[in-house]
């Protein structure tokens, strides 16, 4: 059992890896807004399809009004607004740069559960946030802190409203406990509603053959079976171990855009995801080491 879900983990880091390498592919034959519509409607009919074949349809009677009008809520947050912002960054800035402030997400959620559960701020906490985004500074600054002409500054900006939409949507997802199946099918079809309502107010670019590979790699694995390979992982497998072989995943992403993309990768980049991942660990291990003196 635990055999598979660090399968299903690894499956995951994959996947997510691949987000620079899927991202930078599609820009090159259509915008953004236009890669984040045909992804979402890929990843809702992928989703729709696992929830069918599994019988999974009648859980979705489970839920009201309310709770699906929430789950849209977390939709807009963690599959619209996430993506806009992370799409937007990819197709102005480096993709390893905008990988890596991408990554701060699990940092501000801990900054937000501070400012939005009130949970308490702890001398770990300050240090691992601050940790974490000297990571940033290194990253945007190009590895010169005192570097003024800040190149990418828009699509850094929009990299770190991507990650801060995503830590929002973590945290206010904390608070509701969905069938995990369900949310995430809810998830991405309210973000293709979103999509298509915007239509008549951005410029709407259609499938271009090219990248055609790559915008099913995107909607089916990246967004789509991915998400149902990490809740398996976290059902079968020790959460603790399970959740830490994900911050593999920025590593695994820059040798990926080494490979399939043949850039280069800076030292300044990979100093900077140290120092991030270095934060969020901080963080993530005085959790386990408390939950152990507890019990």
């Amino acid at each position: 059992m635990a055999l598979k879900a660090y399968f299903y983990v690894i499956l995951c880091v994959i996947s997510w890896a691949l987000i620079p390498v899927c991202s930078e592919n599609i820009l090159k034959g259509m915008n953004n807004f236009s890669m984040l519509l045909f992804s979402n409607l890929i990843s809702t009919l992928t989703l729709g399809a696992y929830l069918f074949l599994n019988k999974k349809t009648a859980v979705l009677k489970r839920y009201n009004l309310k709770e699906f009008a929430y789950m849209s809520f977390l939709g807009f947050l963690g599959a619209f607004i996430y993506f806009v912002f992370l799409y937007g960054a990819f197709g102005i800035a480096p993709a390893q740069e905008v990988f890596i402030i991408n990554y701060l997400w699990p940092i501000l959620v801990v900054v937000l559960a501070v400012l939005i559960l009130k949970e308490q701020l702890t001398v770990i906490k300050i240090i691992s946030i601050f940790i974490s985004f000297a990571g940033v500074v290194v990253i945007v600054t190009k590895g010169h802190p005192l570097y003024t002409d800040f190149g990418n500054i828009k699509g850094d900006v929009l990299a770190f409203l991507a990650a801060l939409s995503f830590a929002l949507f973590s945290v206010l997802g904390k608070k509701v406990k969905y069938d995990e199946t369900v949310s995430v099918f809810v998830y991405f079809l309210s973000s293709f509603i979103f999509s298509v309502i915007l239509i008549p107010l951005c410029k709407t670019e259609f499938i271009n053959t090219s990248i055609l590979f790559w915008l099913f790699i995107n909607g089916v694995f990246v967004n789509g079976i991915s998400y149902l390979f990490w809740f398996s992982a976290l059902k079968k497998g020790n959460i603790h171990i399970v959740s830490n072989v994900v911050y593999l995943t920025p590593f695994v992403g820059l040798l990926f855009i080494n490979v399939f993309l043949s850039k280069k990768i800076y030292s300044y980049s990979f100093i900077a995801l140290i120092l991030i991942i270095s934060g969020i660990l901080l963080q993530v291990s005085s959790k386990y080491v408390k939950k152990k003196e507890v019990i």
